[in-house]
């Protein structure tokens, strides 16, 4: 029981380059966020001296600009797969989606 629509898909030749492209761009993105993620809480289990360290003459810390990238880094990231997304893929999913719908 299997629709030939979706067996056409799973065959033509742009479904499998749009998912090697998809997979590999998403577990690059996925890795360099866990080594920003873990590398900074890394930093507070083991290095809180670094952390602590005042900025100037006020009460905030290392810790609070960094942590701010942190969040920065993943709205970034996050845009890039959304820019990715919204050319590559889809323009690959309308090319696929034509050629199927023949």
């Amino acid at each position: 029981m299997s629709d030939p629509v979706v067996d056409k898909i799973l065959k033509h030749p742009k479904y499998l380059e749009l998912r090697k492209q998809r997979n590999g761009f998403g577990w690059l993105l996925t890795v360099l966020m866990m080594v920003v993620y873990y590398g900074y809480i890394a930093l507070i289990a083991f290095n809180k001296p670094f952390l602590a360290q005042p900025i100037g003459d006020g009460v905030t810390t290392l810790g609070i600009p960094i942590g701010m990238g942190v969040i920065v880094f993943t709205i970034v990231i996050t845009g890039i797969y959304v820019r990715r997304a919204n050319s590559t893929y889809d323009d690959l999913t309308r090319d696929i989606l034509k050629d199927v719908a023949k």
